[in-house]
């Protein structure tokens, strides 16, 4: 019987607040009183300060998700390889390769060793 009483009493609850409408000739209360004009300015100025709290978290969330998936996301990296004219002691030009670690904007990261960059 208490949980009837309960609900009885919630739904009476429900049906004697007006909703929000900006028809004004649909609203339960009269909004040339001071009481609802004081009434709409402060839910107006609580709605506002919550809605940008809210964004506030949702922002620093997406924030923190996107530099954490940044950090384990592979970055595109290639090896280039340059021809480096040399002269032998015996008097002979040779084309040597150096061959360079990359990034995708194609900015040197580091020369690597001879030998290891087709491993």
């Amino acid at each position: 019987m208490k949980p009837l009483f309960l609900l009885a009493g919630f739904a009476c609850l429900i049906a004697a607040c007006g909703c929000k409408t900006r028809d004004t000739a649909v609203r339960v209360t009269n909004q040339n009183s001071p009481g609802p004009k004081v009434g709409t300015a402060v839910g107006t100025g609580v709605g506002a300060v919550a809605g940008n709290v809210a964004g506030a978290g949702v922002g620093v969330v997406e924030g923190t998700t996107a530099a954490v998936g940044y950090v384990f996301e592979p970055q595109p990296t290639r090896v280039v390889r340059h021809w480096k004219t040399e002269t032998t002691a015996d008097g002979r030009t040779i084309q040597v390769p150096v061959d360079y670690l990359v990034d995708e904007q194609g900015r040197v990261i580091k020369e690597i060793p001879p030998g290891q960059a087709f491993r």
